[in-house]
């Protein structure tokens, strides 16, 4: 029984750190570059985003998730965000200021 325990064990430490080093690769380092608040959209300047298949840094306009996102930055901000692409658009689903 003890050898069960320790490959399951072993397991649920490998899935963990898999997708903690998922969850780490998918955040995004850039500057805010505009702030739209009436559209719900944010200009950002931002290095690849190895997690939206963007391999060249770039400034895009992207939507928001929640717009309440939008009031805790201003522009010159360096914030690290995430995003997904959906239907309309690339959407930030998360965001903060950078430290």
């Amino acid at each position: 029984m003890k050898p069960i325990i320790r490959i399951a064990a072993a397991l649920a430490l490998t899935l963990g750190l898999t997708v903690s080093a998922l969850a780490q690769g998918a955040s995004i380092s850039g500057e805010v570059k505009k702030i739209d608040e009436g559209a719900g959209k944010i200009t950002l300047k931002h290095g690849p985003a190895k997690s939206l298949g963007m391999d060249e840094p770039m400034t895009m306009v992207y939507r928001v998730k929640d717009p309440a996102m939008l009031k805790q930055v201003k522009v010159g901000d360096k914030v690290t965000f995430e995003a997904e692409e959906a239907p309309s658009g690339y959407t930030v689903t998360k965001m903060q200021k950078a430290k």
